[in-house]
């Protein structure tokens, strides 16, 4: 009987399984790397004539220019922010969903414990 309690349905333990921080943050890195060089790659095909301040994320990127050489540096940017992101986006979410499920257990362990105590 409490086997039976305890087995949770398989999608439900999907939504509850925790993320895998080197994929997600290999998949957010490579988004960010991606559209750095195509927003980079895109201004120096296009030129556009009033232009945009891409220069700028040279403040935030060493290395960075708006040349093709600078788009590259980007990209290898992107992919290191984006990572750095993503993993700890799925560290924070692991961290609240176990420490979620451990509060409910104990909640409810806690209920049992004092209906059982509750019937002595």
């Amino acid at each position: 009987m409490t086997q039976e309690l305890d087995r949770i349905p398989p999608s439900l333990a999907l939504a509850f399984a925790p993320l895998h921080k080197r994929a997600l943050g290999t998949a957010i890195g490579l988004a960010c790397a991606l559209v750095l060089f195509l927003v980079t790659a895109l201004y120096l095909v296009r030129q556009p004539s009033p232009g945009f301040d891409l220069w700028l994320l040279n403040q935030y990127f060493y290395g960075y220019t708006v040349t093709w050489p600078g788009a590259v540096v980007g990209a290898a940017w992107g992919f290191l922010v984006g990572f750095v992101v993503g993993w700890f986006t799925a560290f924070v979410r692991n961290l609240v969903l176990a420490v979620s499920i451990f509060a409910a257990r104990t909640r409810a362990e806690m209920t049992a414990t004092r209906d059982f105590l509750d019937h002595i």
